[in-house]
């Protein structure tokens, strides 16, 4: 398939870029996309909660008081969990979130989101997207031109260079990744998806291996 390429002053130029339909017009797979950001939500999580079980809390050594004779349900420790300071019973401990799925899988759930954004007519890409200057209002500026400075944006490139970085960091609604390196919930994540031609010709030719 065939999409347009724009320039940074929001026209479209006389160039086509050439992608794969095996990867940006194909049947979006609901499930794959749901399992690939599970996972990746999953991954976010850090796991270091951590509660003291009777064992680590200070105190209760000692029984507090005979088993038998006294009238008194028998207790071993003070710092049971039934009791106040008592440790925690089946508290949470430092454990690791991470769902594991297939290669094909994740790679499915991209081209899914690809060709969805496509389809609804929220996929942008811009001829060139560097800048000679680290101002923000010029960032602002391409935005504006492209007609997308009150969406939710999300950038992919094919080199952040440093230009880039520092003026789009504080635009709000508006995040800049590597086109290589972006994930399911990236591409999900945004109203419009706008690439530059180096970024887009980067991912098809990632998610054309087999």
């Amino acid at each position: 398939m065939k999409l347009d390429i724009y320039n940074k002053n929001g026209k479209k130029t006389s160039k086509k870029v050439t992608l794969n339909d095996d990867v940006f017009k194909i049947e979006p797979n609901e499930h794959c996309i749901y399992l690939a950001v599970n996972s990746e939500m999953a991954a976010l999580r850090q796991g270091t909660h951590s509660s003291k079980t009777r064992a680590e809390v200070r105190g209760g050594g000692a029984k507090p008081y005979r088993q038998k004779g006294t009238g008194r349900a028998r207790v071993g420790s003070i710092r049971n969990s039934a009791r106040v300071h008592g440790g925690t019973a089946f508290g949470p401990k430092p454990r690791k979130y991470n769902k594991s799925i297939n290669k094909k899988v994740r790679q499915l759930a991209r081209k899914s989101v690809l060709s969805q954004k496509i389809l609804s007519d929220d996929l942008i890409i811009v001829e060139d997207f560097n800048l000679d200057s680290k101002k923000t209002k010029d960032f602002i500026q391409i935005l504006s031109n492209l007609s997308i400075q009150d969406k939710k944006n999300a950038i992919m490139l094919g080199d952040v260079s440093e230009n880039i970085h520092l003026s789009s960091r504080n635009v709000k609604n508006t995040i800049v990744f590597s086109a290589l390196s972006v994930s399911t919930y990236d591409l999900l994540d945004c109203q419009k998806l706008v690439f530059d031609l180096d970024g887009i010709e980067k991912l098809n030719n990632q998610l054309s291996e087999k």
